[in-house]
């Protein structure tokens, strides 16, 4: 991996939520996706970048700026428990969950607690290294963000009447557009509340395109695009229409230049899912894992009520796979939960932590396979493992002490990090594609498509790089960081 530094190309990195390679693929057969053929056409293409785990768009994301999976940068997932506060964080689930847990809490979570306090300090993010350099940064819509630069967010009119303070300090990049809240383009575009805020594609496009005008695009720019998540979630993995919208965003900021060629010239693009998503079954109760029903002879807490003396377990749906904790591991133990759940066979991967060894089991598979870093096998990723056991349950195959991961990438580091990411006594679950977790208040895409799982489904996304001829070195999310350092510095 060297440096294209020497071309002094600006680079945009466009995090479109779940841009898969079959959605790609559809798009382009259809003849409607015009940019993301020409940036194909001119770059190079990476169908199988594997994203982490959970798949879901914060942990993502706090990886992308940091390098490191969850058990360093410690956002462990949309949905998860803390210990010390003794209360479920949720970042932005469904509004029915918000409401339960209390509105006022749940945006303290969303829009102040998430970047400046849940997301470690221990590992700087990609924008406050540059910042030590003097390099400018930019972050558009980004859920991650943090920088150096200590800012106000004007917080919008009726979401100050959940009861969020009128203005939040924050710490942002040099350059810092979040919606609503603050935004380079004076003119209010596409920011109403229909609009959620200002958190969509038009939004995010409107502001490169200002950039690119006022001649202010600096040296790396990192902005998101929400909406083809919420396409693919209703109409499923092979949504053109989801593509189409996005390509027209596309097309609108490559109008920007005198021609397409020359937006090349000038920059390195990365255009990237962040996360998969997997196909949902039609039949609702074939689709939906109740784990209410799966665990109703423990007592589990209500998300209004709050935790009780009299609770024993929490629950923590994040779609496709879930935290579950146990309140008192005297009384409740995680193996005798991990045993009734083993009884599903929609339950692909059932892992708890002893120490520092990982147990999996499944409702598919027999027996179980320990693991823990440090032993004689290593995987493609030069990592290290002791194993013992079905390595089936996580679809690795072994020759010569290499392993080789099959339905489940890069899953042993991927799990084992979400074992240490917080606090607490819990086993993980992930659902076989087809399937997704419901607890109370959960989100559900019927006939549709879902994520969060450790599967390839969920975890494997699509990357596009122009203007460069350097890779990362692994096509893992994990090693996306210090590419985009090499290429800017």
């Amino acid at each position: 991996m060297t440096s294209d530094r020497s071309q002094n190309k600006k680079v945009i990195l466009l995090i479109v939520d779940t841009l898969m390679d079959t959605t790609i693929q559809a798009a382009i057969a259809s003849g409607n996706a015009p940019a993301i053929k020409f940036f194909i056409d001119n770059g190079h293409y990476y169908p199988n970048v594997v994203s982490t785990f959970p798949t879901m768009s914060v942990t993502v994301d706090s990886t992308l700026l940091t390098g490191v999976y969850s058990d360093k940068h410690k956002v462990p997932g949309l949905v998860w428990y803390s210990q010390k506060e003794k209360r479920i964080i949720n970042y932005g689930s469904h509004i029915r969950e918000l409401y339960k847990l209390g509105l006022k809490q749940s945006m303290e979570d969303i829009f102040y607690n998430l970047n400046h306090v849940h997301f470690s300090k221990q590992h700087k993010t990609v924008h406050e290294i540059l910042k030590e350099k003097g390099i400018q940064t930019s972050a558009i819509n980004t859920l991650l963000y943090r920088g150096s630069n200590s800012i106000q967010l004007k917080v919008p009119f009726f979401l100050k009447l959940t009861g969020l303070k009128k203005n939040l300090s924050s710490h942002s990049p040099d350059l810092f557009s979040y919606g609503a809240f603050r935004r380079f383009n004076p003119l209010k575009k596409h920011t109403r509340f229909w609009q959620k805020y200002g958190f969509n594609d038009k939004f995010a496009a409107h502001e490169i395109k200002y950039l690119i005008k006022k001649n202010k695009v600096p040296p790396l720019t990192i902005a998101y695009f929400p909406d083809l998540d919420q396409r693919i979630h209703k109409h499923g993995r092979t949504d053109v229409e989801g593509i189409q919208k996005v390509d027209k965003q596309l097309q609108e900021i490559l109008n920007q230049y005198p021609s397409w060629e020359e937006a090349l010239s000038n920059n390195i693009w990365i255009i990237s899912g962040d996360n998969g998503q997997a196909w949902i079954s039609n039949n609702k109760t074939e689709a939906l894992i109740d784990l209410r029903d799966l665990l109703n002879s423990y007592r589990i807490v209500k998300l209004k009520e709050g935790v009780t003396s009299k609770d024993e377990i929490v629950l923590c749906v994040n779609e496709r796979m879930s935290f579950i904790y146990t309140l008192d591991d005297q009384k409740v133990r995680l193996n005798e939960i991990a045993n009734l759940l083993q009884k599903d066979d929609r339950i692909d991967v059932i892992a708890v932590k002893n120490e520092k060894t990982v147990t999996v089991t499944s409702g598919i598979h027999n027996g179980q396979l320990h693991f823990h870093p440090e032993g004689e096998y290593f995987d493609e990723y030069k990592q290290s493992w002791f194993l013992e056991g079905n390595a089936d349950i996580l679809d690795l195959s072994i020759t010569d002490k290499r392993i080789q991961y099959g339905d489940y990438p890069d899953a042993l580091a991927r799990l084992y990090s979400s074992f240490f990411s917080h606090e607490g006594n819990y086993l993980i679950v992930s659902a076989k594609p087809g399937f997704e977790f419901i607890g109370e208040g959960s989100p559900t895409h019927i006939g549709g498509a879902s994520h969060g799982g450790l599967h390839k489904e969920d975890s494997l996304v699509s990357m596009i790089v122009t203007g460069t001829n350097t890779t990362p070195k692994y096509l893992r999310f994990l090693d996306l960081k210090d590419w985009l350092l090499s290429l800017v510095q």
